[in-house]
């Protein structure tokens, strides 16, 4: 698919019925949350994933225009009363993707005109109900030509939101703790560190998730802006799920008390 014309969200019934399922879904665990979120795609992800069939004369108009209408629905999110989470693999997993035969620095001139977008679209929501998951695909593949998180961190950590999440479970990008100890999300913002992998059926220890979050709050310098969660959705294509559905609660049993036991050291 392709945009051949002027791209216009002609709809929200469909977004507003999802919203709907959402709330009957929570409606018997009142109380049991915290807080919910809802995900979106991001500007860049729909220009990445449906391209400009020349009807924009650059990828910069294009990804601007899609802005322009994606506004509504994260404007919808948040007027239900969601966390909007905002979905980007175009911030990282393009790199291999539409990106792939230009230079880093083209790639991250690229992602700022994306994240540019996100900020606009998202100009009359309070960025401390905006998070931004960063993705190099949730995938189970070799994963070797991946963007290194020190070449795009430097753009992404502009983007007005109030928490990151960042993949740092896979065997990738587990060591890229130390990119945010060079170059530091804003004061501001949490991590969302990923401490479970949703591409692979083995069940992480507890200690192991432990682990992961202390290193995580190590690299961030401030245990009150780390939440523990996984590196990417575990269903995010209509029946490919790599990871068994009752694996995926197990993995989030073990997530659960890989917290209790960090909580109790940092506390």
């Amino acid at each position: 698919p392709a945009a051949d014309s002027d791209v216009s969200y002609k709809d929200l019934a469909p977004a507003r019925r999802e919203c709907d399922m959402f709330d009957a879904a929570l409606s018997d665990h009142v109380g049991d949350y915290e807080e919910t979120f809802m995900t979106a795609a991001s500007p860049g992800t729909v220009c990445t994933t449906m391209r400009n069939g020349g009807h924009y004369d650059s990828h910069e108009s294009y990804v601007r225009a899609v802005a322009a209408q994606m506004r509504q629905e994260y404007e919808l999110i948040h007027e239900r009363g969601y966390l909007l989470q905002l979905d980007c693999p175009d911030l990282a997993m393009e790199w291999h993707g539409m990106f792939q035969h230009g230079s880093v620095r083209e790639f991250q001139q690229a992602i700022e005109i994306h994240i540019d977008a996100i900020n606009e679209a998202c100009v009359n929501i309070p960025k401390e109900r905006i998070r931004l998951h960063v993705c190099w695909g949730n995938y189970d593949g070799p994963h070797d030509h991946d963007i290194p998180l020190s070449d795009v961190l430097p753009v992404i950590r502009h983007a007005n939101v109030g928490a990151f999440s960042l993949e740092f479970a896979n065997p990738r990008h587990q060591h890229e703790y130390a990119s945010l100890k060079l170059q530091p999300l804003p004061d501001d913002t949490l991590l969302l560190a990923g401490v479970i992998d949703s591409t692979v059926n083995y069940v992480e220890h507890p200690q192991v998730v432990c682990n992961r979050i202390l290193e995580a709050v190590d690299a961030v310098g401030d245990k009150e802006r780390v939440i523990a969660g996984a590196d990417c959705g575990f269903g995010t294509f209509a029946g490919w799920e790599c990871v068994a559905a009752s694996v995926v609660w197990k993995k989030f049993e073990s997530l659960d008390e890989g917290a209790r036991i960090a909580s109790e050291k940092l506390w």
